[in-house]
């Protein structure tokens, strides 16, 4: 016959053995769950995440949205064009991986304990990623970018995911308010206006320039102001391949005529990268009938993938157009 210490002693093992065994492993998700569509397919992940691993694209996303963060990437590109608050946001927390999915780093991200994983990479370079490895320490959402302006999209799902779409929705709100005026203020200087644009990525030692049509990182944030971009790639090479591609120096006048006006990305300090700086020097530039009118237009942070960022895009693009409602 047992003692009622001894019953005391087998009732709370039989407790505490249930309270362990409720305990989830690595990779389960505790607390109330939803299923979320990703590009790597239906994932359960938290309703409220609490810590967060973000990389590529997602870092600035998620920065911006205020989520809660216990790791990214490494995403220098956004740096230009964040504020004080987020770029100390950035700053402050723990690196998992260097620019590239090849560089994450598993150690770190289970060192970060995080309950939610979510990869900003294009779907082509989610190979690089051990994205099974990752799902034995929390749940994965892959979500990536196709055409650059896809990010409007890609965007609000990362935000959405990381539980963090208030924040999101107020950076976007922003956003339109400004396209809002100066759409109004720019309609009757760009109405009838065709444009082409000279994109960052060319290849000078294959003497090439990037050639940027509608959709693509140069004219995606200036087409919701109002301007509108001519033409299409000859071949359709899958996301950003769809909408830019790199064209012979020689074909400069034939891939611009038909437009009244050129734009041209520039760096975040003004200046032009080498591969404009090439198309830019060419006697073949200086001879287009819209160079010699005058009828050019720097772009500066044309790789901007979140509306915050893109709020910085679009305050270039007031001061570059502004001298056009001065030809009037």
């Amino acid at each position: 016959m047992r003692t009622p210490l001894a019953l005391a002693v087998v009732t709370l093992a039989v407790t505490l053995a249930g309270c362990a065994g409720a305990q989830p492993s690595p990779g389960e998700v505790s607390g109330p769950t939803r299923t979320f569509a990703a590009d790597n397919g239906e994932v359960v992940i938290p309703v409220k995440p609490q810590r967060v691993v973000a990389t590529g694209y997602a870092v600035p996303v998620l920065i911006e949205a205020g989520a809660p963060l216990v790791g990214i990437s490494e995403f220098k590109r956004s740096l230009p064009m964040m504020d004080e608050a987020d770029r100390a946001a950035y700053d402050g927390l723990p690196k998992v991986a260097g620019e590239t999915a090849a560089t994450t780093n598993y150690e770190a991200i289970a060192a970060a304990d995080p309950d939610l994983i979510v990869i900003g990479v294009p779907r082509p370079v989610l190979g690089d990623i051990d994205v099974e490895r990752l799902t034995q320490l929390a749940p994965v959402v892959a979500i990536g970018p196709s055409v650059p302006s896809a990010w409007k999209t890609f965007s609000e799902k990362q935000a959405d995911a990381a539980g963090a779409s208030d924040g999101f929705d107020e950076t976007r709100q922003a956003y339109l308010a400004l396209v809002g005026q100066l759409r109004e203020k720019y309609a009757d200087v760009l109405s009838g206006v065709r444009w082409a644009h000279v994109g960052g990525y060319g290849e000078i030692s294959g003497g090439t320039f990037q050639r940027e049509f509608a959709d693509s990182w140069g004219t995606n944030i200036a087409q919701d102001v109002g301007l509108r971009y001519e033409g299409q790639v000859r071949e359709r090479t899958g996301g950003a391949g769809d909408v830019s591609e790199n064209v012979s120096i020689e074909e400069l006048s034939e891939s611009v005529a038909g437009t009244d006006y050129i734009s041209y990305t520039v760096q975040a300090d003004g200046t032009p990268s080498a591969a404009v700086r090439f198309v830019l020097d060419s006697p073949l530039w200086k001879n287009l009938p819209q160079v010699k009118a005058g009828r050019t237009v720097a772009l500066r942070y044309t790789e901007a993938s979140t509306y915050a960022a893109a709020t910085s895009t679009l305050d270039a693009l007031d001061t570059q157009l502004a001298p056009l409602l001065e030809d009037r």
